[in-house]
């Protein structure tokens, strides 16, 4: 059952990794299926907070993570990481999601920790000053990276009316907007999970 210590430590929103086999492991993206895969990885009886220093390096907890892709009409919102701040591993790089993970605390301010954490990570890294609507598209799995072997992202798209986002971290630089096609001649420079949404998106167009 979900509990949420009293401590100073970070806490995050954790499933077992053999939850997550047990409902079909897969590799890369997934669309099919996310509600029944849902349904049971955010479900209280499974789910639980914990530090996120040792769950960062045990691969028998997956950290569930909300990751948002802002489109508008058929560009995509793109930027790269700042040096200092958020996963070492991944500062730097380019990157088309905006999210992070579940804490304990957005457990302490809603009974939706997943919409809670997800609201609380995009207020914290952009503006966005235009309006927009919002859908699950899918899963993301990847056991072939360090990173991705403790992590099970859920890709959002948010549909803005215009192209206006704005930077609200250090962490987020050099934003823009441009068409899948156009960044995947640059497919090296970005995070695996953004590689692996641009195949989404491109396939997705066709």
């Amino acid at each position: 059952m979900s509990t949420a210590p009293t401590t100073s430590v970070e806490q995050v929103l954790c499933v077992p990794t053999s939850l997550f086999h047990d409902l079909g492991q897969f590799q890369g993206f997934r669309a099919e299926g996310v509600d029944r895969y849902l349904k049971t990885l955010l479900d209280p009886a499974y789910t639980s907070f914990r530090p996120r220093v040792e769950v960062e390096e045990d691969p028998s907890f997956k950290q569930l993570i909300p990751y948002c892709l802002l489109k508008c009409g058929e560009q995509i919102f793109h930027y790269t990481r700042g040096k200092v701040g958020g996963d070492g591993r991944l500062r730097s790089k380019r990157s088309l999601g905006i999210g992070g993970h579940l804490s304990n605390e957005d457990q302490a301010k809603s009974s939706d920790v997943y919409r809670e954490g997800m609201r609380r990570e995009i207020e914290e890294e952009i503006f966005i000053d235009t309006p927009w609507t919002e859908r699950c598209v899918g899963l993301i799995n990847d056991d072939e990276t360090e990173v991705g072997r403790v992590h099970l992202g859920v890709v959002h798209i948010f549909e803005l009316e215009a192209p206006q986002v704005r930077a609200r971290e250090e962490s987020i630089r050099e934003v823009g907007f441009a068409h899948p096609s156009e960044l995947a001649r640059e497919k090296d420079q970005f995070e695996t999970w953004s590689q692996i949404c641009l195949d989404y998106l491109i396939h997705a167009d066709r």
